[in-house]
């Protein structure tokens, strides 16, 4: 059996309680979930920063408590990470936008697509309604059949879904078949259910977790990562949170330092670079200000900002998708305000502009935390990615004048 596990502390009891829980999905016996939290909690991890820790901070905006998506209440992430043998690199990372039956209680959501090479199940209908029912998966490319699958006998399940007769299940994903094999198709639906029920609120783990096991980043390795931001007060007070899946590639800059170039590590160093350039960026945002779906539309849009802050130009081979969502009791679609006329709050338009600079700034963040959060990584084939050179990465910035710790 390989390495199933969830994003948390390296802690025998924590490993032991959210393995347990993975146990009645994934059907594994107690002897078997009790030797892999034991692994899980003795390993050494690799210790390394988050942005703000090396005085990575983009922005005027100042982050949550956590600097995650998950400083939107109620909001909760889950991973599934799968790493077998020398060739299977992959896994699951499942958002729930509430604690609740989100077929019921359905949250408004905005989808926006910056280039449209991938494969995001349940699109359509997002955009037709602008609403989401299911909570959101990422995954591999070749997994979102299973995603859908585990999404859908996840939400049949659940207490007032008797008579559900279709479900629009939400699966995002991005290509990690250079460290994986992908054409294993390892990713199930007990592992997409797993994820759901050990979702929790809290500090979410970044880098080489869940659905950012195998993927890539400007050619370093990459992953998934997360950022918040809090309007002031006078603004609001909202909190937009970000989660990113990472595999895309590009010119890499941080906070405006050519990181990229001076690591002689770039698109279009090489003549024959040129057509090649591909991946993907899945950005998905958390938000508590009532907006509608087509406030959270625009929303969504300005998670490019921050995409391209880093130094993509969403080439012909990626999938850059962005999906928003508002959790907000006021603007929830519930069973009776789906019965018929109702009044919904919504921030009206000359407000929005702050959330805006919000989710530029916090999916810029969010992608920084997953390349730093990353670690150096060997796959399927012996294909192999380097963390970005942390001792390198430092030396740049210092001589851009940044570098000064911030929280």
């Amino acid at each position: 059996m390989g390495r199933v596990s969830i994003g948390g502390r390296n802690m025998l009891t924590q490993c032991l309680r959210q393995l347990l829980m993975a146990a009645i999905a994934c059907q594994m016996s107690v002897d078997t979930v009790i030797g892999e939290a034991r692994a899980q909690a003795v390993q050494p991890a690799e210790t390394r920063p988050r942005a703000r820790d090396i005085g990575v901070a983009p922005g005027v905006l100042r982050p949550g408590a956590l600097n995650a998506i998950t400083d939107v209440d109620g909001v909760r992430v889950g991973h599934v990470t799968l790493v077998e043998g020398s060739d299977i690199r992959t896994g699951v990372t499942v958002i729930l936008p509430h604690g609740g039956n989100l077929f019921q209680n359905k949250v408004p959501a905005g989808f926006a697509v910056g280039n449209g090479f991938g494969k995001f199940a349940g699109a359509t209908q997002v955009e037709e309604l602008g609403e989401i029912e299911t909570p959101i998966v990422l995954t591999n490319t070749l997994s979102v059949a299973e995603g859908i699958a585990g999404l859908v006998e996840w939400t049949l399940q659940l207490a007032g879904n008797e008579q559900v007769r279709s479900v629009n299940a939400v699966v995002g994903e991005t290509n990690d078949g250079f460290l994986n094999d992908i054409r294993a198709r390892r990713v199930t639906k007990a592992d997409v259910i797993a994820a759901i029920q050990m979702a929790s609120a809290g500090p979410v783990a970044e880098g080489c977790i869940g659905a950012g096991t195998g993927t890539r980043a400007f050619d370093w390795k990459g992953g998934i990562g997360t950022s918040s931001r809090i309007l002031p007060k006078s603004m609001g007070g909202y909190t937009v949170g970000v989660l990113v899946q990472t595999n895309y590639s590009g010119v890499l800059k941080v906070v405006g330092a050519p990181v990229g170039q001076e690591l002689g590590r770039y698109y279009l160093r090489e003549a024959e670079q040129a057509y090649q350039s591909g991946g993907s960026i899945i950005v998905i945002i958390a938000t508590d200000a009532p907006l509608s779906d087509r406030n959270l539309r625009r929303l969504a849009r300005r998670a490019f900002i921050g995409v391209g802050n880093t130094g993509s130009s969403m080439s012909n081979g990626s999938g850059d998708y962005a999906l928003a969502f508002a959790t907000a009791e006021a603007v929830r679609r519930t069973p009776d305000r789906r019965s018929g006329a109702t009044i919904i709050e919504d921030l009206p338009n000359d407000k929005i502009s702050p959330l805006f600079q919000a989710v530029a700034e916090a999916t810029e963040e969010a992608v920084y935390n997953a390349m730093l959060q990353a670690t150096s990584t060997t796959g399927v084939d012996d294909h192999r990615l380097e963390a970005l050179p942390l001792d390198r990465l430092k030396e740049i910035l210092a001589r851009h004048g940044i570098g000064t710790p911030t929280k």
